[in-house]
């Protein structure tokens, strides 16, 4: 019934434990399902704004999103991902991933992280993030608009209430484009706690932290922030004013 250049496709998109279950019923438990960080496809280029590219590849959307905590040394982490896509072949990019960490005798710890934040979405020319808004993070929107005020900058925050459990949304982002070679990442996040957390996840929950794996999976479900290339020239547009009233 289906060319098997579809099929290829379904496969490519869905990832192979879904394809198994639902197209082959050859059904593979959740909990078998791993995040093999071997498979992610990394990278060394920086995002061209001239031409929307990294590499060779075309850049349609990006997309910030913060999954916050205290931002103590030994509480959960507080983590901010930069996170560009190819909508077209359907690929995703982890540019930069920050884990933020502040001092135990700051009396301001989450005024202090978003100016974190924003130190980080201003160097990739950012002005939209995502917030998770869960716990401690109802109050942050107002406080990261009072710090973008005081620099005199223009921030959107969307707000995001996650109710489904956090090992879930990490295997049904993650899972099926590590899988199937659609995601790949900066060299950079080898020096970030990010691949420790790969290779400690399961999905039964309950094994090491997990947190900057979340603020990935948000960033890979939130809407993006369409990217379009500026070009190799900026040219001034001088209207005609020789004509008479």
């Amino acid at each position: 019934m289906f060319p098997v250049s579809r099929i290829d496709e379904i496969r490519n998109t869905v990832g192979m434990r879904y394809f198994s279950a639902q197209m082959m019923l050859e059904y593979i438990a959740p909990e078998r399902a791993r995040l093999d960080p071997d498979a992610l496809d990394l990278y060394d280029s920086e995002f061209d704004v001239r031409t929307a590219r990294i590499g060779t590849w075309h850049i349609t959307g990006v997309a910030a999103y913060w999954d916050p905590s205290s931002g103590r040394k030994n509480a959960d982490g507080s983590v901010c991902v930069l996170l560009y896509r190819d909508d077209k072949s359907r690929h995703f990019f982890i540019h930069d991933v920050r884990y933020l960490i502040v001092s135990d005798s700051d009396i301001h710890p989450l005024a202090r992280q978003c100016d974190m934040v924003l130190d980080f979405l201003m160097r990739y020319g950012v002005h939209r993030i995502y917030i998770e808004t869960n716990g401690i993070g109802n109050a942050l929107p107002e406080i990261m608009r009072n710090a973008a005020d005081a620099r005199g900058v223009s921030i959107n925050i969307q707000r995001v209430v996650n109710h489904a459990k956090k090992e879930t949304r990490i295997l049904d982002a993650i899972e099926p484009i590590l899988t199937t070679g659609r995601l790949h990442a900066h060299r950079r996040i080898q020096s970030t706690p990010m691949i420790a957390e790969m290779l400690g996840w399961c999905p039964m929950g309950g094994v090491g932290h997990d947190d900057g794996l979340d603020a990935v999976a948000g960033a890979i479900c939130a809407m993006p922030t369409p990217v379009r290339p500026v070009g190799q020239f900026i040219r001034p547009i001088s209207a005609n004013t020789d004509f008479k009233i």
